[in-house]
């Protein structure tokens, strides 16, 4: 496992550090980068993200990233915002839809909390459809967020939970994987999730 070449992509907003001692914690060698060489050469790539899509999407246009995470063929794993830039379009804004990374199909939705206060701060139950990612996590594992926007449930949805209503708590197509909880903060479940992710 200590082998692997581990890059966190470095957005230019992200809460990066967390995942990378949670990495390290697991013995994980890891680097932050946003050289794309050092990305294309990865063997396991973390999308993580904090803050708004719209200055996420931003940033990582001026770092001339958005062709080179399109083309990663390597397992990637998006984090919180990380995951929401995964998908094609973001109603993270009031001017209207922001284009996304379109990694996979799908579109992120303000939350449709039915009177739940928002943002959707804490730990809750996840349901899985036992993909490798969720190898030994129990079905109804609380997991942590935190979050007002959400993909609804839909083709690529591996992993639900319900907050008002039920939205995607992990996407996936082909080598693209993404969680909306934040696996580095939540214990014990967090930590397989992200062995399972670097075992893939």
């Amino acid at each position: 496992m200590q082998r692997q070449k581990i890059v966190i992509v470095n957005t230019g907003c992200a809460n990066i550090s967390s995942v990378r001692f949670a990495l390290e914690r697991l013995g994980v060698e890891v680097e932050v980068s946003d050289d794309k060489q050092v990305i294309v050469a990865a063997d396991k790539v973390f999308l993580p993200g904090v803050g708004t899509a719209s200055a996420a999407m931003a940033s990582i246009k001026q770092k001339g990233l958005v062709e080179t995470l399109q083309e990663l063929t390597q397992p990637v794993l998006g984090v919180c915002l990380g995951m929401q830039l995964m998908v094609a379009s973001s109603a993270e804004s009031k001017q209207g839809d922001i284009p996304c990374l379109s990694l996979m199909p799908g579109h992120v939705a303000r939350m449709q909390a039915n009177g739940l206060r928002l943002p959707h701060m804490g730990w809750n139950t996840v349901t899985h459809k036992n993909d490798d990612l969720f190898k030994g996590i129990p079905q109804d594992t609380y997991f942590y967020f935190v979050h007002s926007f959400a993909v609804p449930e839909y083709a690529h949805t591996l992993a639900s939970c319900t907050y008002g209503s039920e939205f995607s708590a992990a996407i996936n197509k082909n080598n693209f994987y993404g969680v909306q909880f934040h696996p580095e903060r939540s214990g014990e479940a967090g930590a397989q999730l992200l062995t399972n992710f670097v075992n893939l």
